[in-house]
């Protein structure tokens, strides 16, 4: 059996080391808390000080930057992009390549569509169909 973590040296020349997450082998790097019910796909990132919650599913590729809070039952599908500090409600649906800036606020429940860009600092609440609701 191989080893259960990985080494990866940051821009700063500073080893990360990141251990395979029980289910789904993606990488949680040490300082970041992530519910031993959610699923985090091989090649995700969850970064220093993010906090995954109970039944939340991270898809293949996706990055979660540090101190990002993920909801309870929230989906954050492959190639998603969270910023740093930015905080998605439980069981939101972040959309496929979609990047969500700094410090961002997706309410509870809300689906955010594919190739879609939340600004840094933006609350966004939506309906069931993705359509914007006034904030």
């Amino acid at each position: 059996m191989g080893k259960n973590y990985v080494d990866i040296e940051d821009e700063q020349g500073k080893t990360l080391r990141y251990r395979k997450h029980v289910n789904g082998r993606g990488l949680i790097a040490n300082g970041a808390k992530v519910h031993a019910s959610a699923l985090v796909e091989a090649g995700a990132y969850v970064e220093p000080g993010a906090q995954i919650g109970e039944d939340a599913h991270i898809g293949r590729g996706a990055w979660i930057e540090p101190d990002a809070v993920i909801g309870r039952g929230a989906e954050i599908a492959p190639h998603a992009h969270i910023g740093s500090g930015a905080a998605i409600g439980s069981k939101a649906k972040i959309g496929v390549r979609t990047v969500i800036g700094a410090h961002a606020r997706v309410v509870g429940g809300s689906l955010i569509g594919d190739d879609e860009q939340v600004a840094d600092g933006e609350t966004v609440a939506t309906d069931r169909r993705g359509l914007r609701l006034a904030a």
